[in-house]
Order: structure tokens, then sequence, then C-alpha cells
């Protein structure tokens, strides 16, 4: 596969991002957020609906070809090093590479909606539900923060260069969390433990990811056996919430 040195595929096809910018909705007050701006192709479609664009660009060479207008700022830097200024949409062809990473980071911001592009693979494991085989840490995560939706399914060919798989469009819209946690690094480290060992119990999971949760085993004692013998894949996200925060009490 033909890659740039950046692991980006440039969005070409022009009815794609005609829709992209319609899922956005753009008023003249809305300031954008675009991450991975590429040569400019959804930058210049954004800049003549949104009152305000922000184009952060690593590769300075791709930045000073993207065509420059008065609403426009350009960034040049890395979207996971760099603070992000004040913006209220994030409308983006994301490079693939750091979608996990700049999606966290995002949902860390205050904004109204994302309209971001994702492999589809991914964007599948971010809206998956209970029970599904695309369920798991990242789904959780996700929905933590903000309700997610696929909108669109995108053809390979709708890149340069084409990439070997999919890709999706996705509306993410932040909200409060749906539950609450006692400790929400503990929650995401209880995750990352009884989720790196999907076909085990959750009895299993736990013990052998005791140090990580900085718990004893015998920790698991305050959890009933009906639910130690499930798997996290089959629970629900409260569910797991709840599990995590009697491990929270009672760790060392």
């Amino acid at each position: 596969m033909k890659l740039y040195k950046n692991d980006q595929h440039f969005l070409v096809d022009k009815r794609v991002l005609d829709r992209i910018i319609e899922y956005g909705d753009l008023k003249s007050c809305d300031v954008v957020l675009e991450i991975g701006a590429g040569y400019g192709n959804l930058t210049e479609l954004l800049v003549k609906r949104a009152g305000k664009v922000i184009a952060v660009e690593m590769d300075p060479v791709l930045a000073a070809q993207i065509k420059r207008s008065h609403n426009l700022e350009i960034v040049v830097g890395d979207a996971l090093k760099i603070d992000f200024p004040r913006f209220n949409k994030v409308i983006s062809n994301l490079p693939y590479s750091i979608s996990s990473p700049v999606t966290f980071k995002l949902l860390g911001c205050k904004f109204d909606f994302g309209i971001l592009m994702y492999q589809l693979e991914f964007a599948k494991r971010m809206v998956a539900v209970p029970g599904s085989k695309d369920y798991g840490r990242l789904s959780i995560t996700v929905q933590y923060y903000a309700d997610v939706e696929i909108l669109e399914v995108v053809p390979p060919g709708a890149f340069s260069a084409p990439p070997e798989v999919s890709s999706a469009i996705v509306k993410l819209i932040p909200h409060p969390p749906p539950y609450i946690v006692k400790d929400e690094t503990f929650f995401m480290r209880f995750l990352i433990a009884v989720f790196s060992q999907r076909r085990k119990t959750i009895k299993n999971a736990i013990v052998n990811n005791s140090g990580l949760l900085g718990i004893k085993d015998n920790a698991i004692g305050a959890i009933s056996d009906e639910i130690l013998r499930k798997r996290a894949e089959v629970l629900s996200p409260r569910e797991l919430a709840e599990l995590a925060d009697i491990l929270y009490d009672v760790k060392i």
C-alpha cells in the first residue's frame, strides 16, 4: 500500500467532501478545528462556510500548499503535542495512525460535535454494543464521553493513495458521563485489565491483572460468583463501572 510518510490518505472524492460539509451544518459563528489538513481539499470547503477554520498539519511542505484565506489559521505541528485552541466543531479526515489518542484528546475538550473520518473497523469498535465481536475498551471509553454514530461508509477509491480498507464518517457528540465512577483513571485501567484477555472470565482477568489494578487476589471476594464467571464482553458499561468501583474500594 502506498503511504504518505505521515500515514495520511488524502480524501479527494468531491461528493464525499461535500457530504462532510453538509454533516457539519456550518454557520458563520462556527470555529472549526481540522486535524491532518493535508493539501487542503477539505480545508478549502470549510473556510467557505465557517466563521474560522484552524487547520493543523504536521508536514510543513503540505501546510505551505494549503490555499490561504482571511478566516484560516494554519498550525504546523503534531496534533498530539500541541494545545488545541478553542473551537466548537471538529471536522477532519484524521491520520489513521493516531485515531485513538487524538480522539481521546478531543474528548477532553469542550465542543458541540465532530465529523471525523476513521478506518471502518475502528469506527465499528467505537459504536459496538455489549455481546458483539467489536465491543471492548474502545467502545466503552468513547461512549462514556460521547454519543457516537457512523454516518456513512467510504470506499478506498475516495482517497489518494487508497487505503487497503474501507473508511467511515463518524459523528461524535460529547455528553456528560451517563454513569459516575469513583475514579476515572482506575476505571480505564480496569477496562484494560478485563479486555486484555477477552476469552477469560472476569475472575481470571482480574486475578491475572491484580498488579496493574493495585489490588490483592482476594479482592474478588467482594464480587458475586455469578459475575465472576462471566466474560467482560457480555457486561454493559454500567455493570463494568460498578465492578471497577467495588475493586477501587478495596485497592491497596
